[in-house]
């Protein structure tokens, strides 16, 4: 392929989906990252798109929310990954809320093999999902069904969790920044994400390297709500995504990364590293794990590093140890 007709393929592809990370596009264009990195750079020059953290986006500032079927086909062994590890930090007979997104309807797959399960969920992909679990219990919320996310929204959506109490909740966004904290591209999704981080005593936010650095219009998690993100381990090259998830360890959040080999601590995905304490006055249902999983049996081959709990030299040097694995 010539290097004119990549560079139209790739401009469709971010026209299309809106954000669209580098490993994507040259598994699409069957060239080399290197390839498609200098292909993205001259796209920037002539103002066709904008570099983000180990991707592409639409010019602008901020992205716009892609539709269901084109997500579900971006960035699918990351949030694989990323689904293996947080399905780890849940335990038999918790009570959890998961939000809308196709990397919380992974971690909804997983979920279906954990006992006494209570799922709260928006999402009517994650309720299918859980739909023929024995033994979790799906409580879904009302509201106004929005189409291209499978999702209820609205006013309905929001009164129906007033009152809820739970111990964590699993949300995904369009981008995560450290200044900003979770954000997302359509105003009834953030207003019913809000409520959900409200009905919990902690919250996990699902987000993959390349949402990394990405700032949409709306606003649904604060930063220092957070209190773990579990995420892909980033490109060797993308020093940008690894220095944003420095600047999130530096505010407090607890960095989960998964990829690599396993290690000694690696069998139900979570390494035994305290966990910082929920930051409202919620009570907590149940013990706080420490030691993740919910199973005994061998976990999924997957590294997990924990950054926040450490003085910054050592997180520094913690991060530019992932990068280099």
């Amino acid at each position: 392929m010539f290097a004119a007709e990549r560079r139209q393929l790739i401009l469709e592809m971010v026209r299309a989906n809106g954000a669209v990370s580098l490993r994507e596009l040259a598994r699409v264009v069957q060239t080399s990252e290197v390839t498609v990195r200098r292909d993205v750079r001259a796209l920037e020059a002539e103002g066709l798109l904008d570099r983000r953290h180990g991707g592409a986006v639409l010019p602008g500032g901020f992205t716009r929310e892609s539709g269901f079927p084109q997500k579900s086909h971006l960035a699918t062994a990351e949030k694989t990954a990323i689904a293996d590890l947080a399905a780890g930090l849940v335990e038999e007979g918790e009570a959890i809320v998961v939000g809308a997104g196709t990397t919380t309807q992974e971690l909804a797959r997983r979920l279906a093999r954990v006992p006494g399960l209570t799922v709260v969920t928006n999402s009517l992909l994650v309720a299918q999902a859980l739909a023929h679990a024995n033994r979790v219990e799906v409580v879904m919320t009302g509201g106004t069904l929005r189409g291209s996310n499978y999702a209820l929204v609205g006013s309905g959506a929001e009164q129906s969790l007033q009152g809820l109490r739970v111990s964590r909740a699993f949300l995904s966004g369009s981008g995560l920044t450290a200044e900003r904290g979770l954000s997302t591209s359509n105003m009834l999704s953030a207003s019913v994400d809000r409520a959900l981080v409200q009905a919990a005593a902690e919250v996990v936010v699902l987000a993959d390297h390349t949402k990394l650095g990405t700032d949409t219009m709306f606003q649904t998690v604060p930063t220092d709500v957070i209190t773990r993100l579990v995420t892909d381990e980033p490109p060797t090259h993308d020093d940008r995504a690894a220095t944003e998830l420095q600047a999130l360890a530096d505010q407090g959040v607890q960095i989960a990364v998964a990829g690599g080999a396993a290690g000694p601590n690696s069998g139900n995905g979570v390494d035994p590293v305290p966990a910082r304490q929920p930051r409202r006055d919620v009570p907590l249902p149940g013990q706080r794990r420490t030691h993740g999983g919910h199973g005994s049996g061998a976990g999924p081959q997957l590294r997990s590093a924990v950054l926040g709990e450490q003085p910054p030299g050592e997180r520094a040097a913690r991060v530019a140890d992932l990068r280099r694995r």
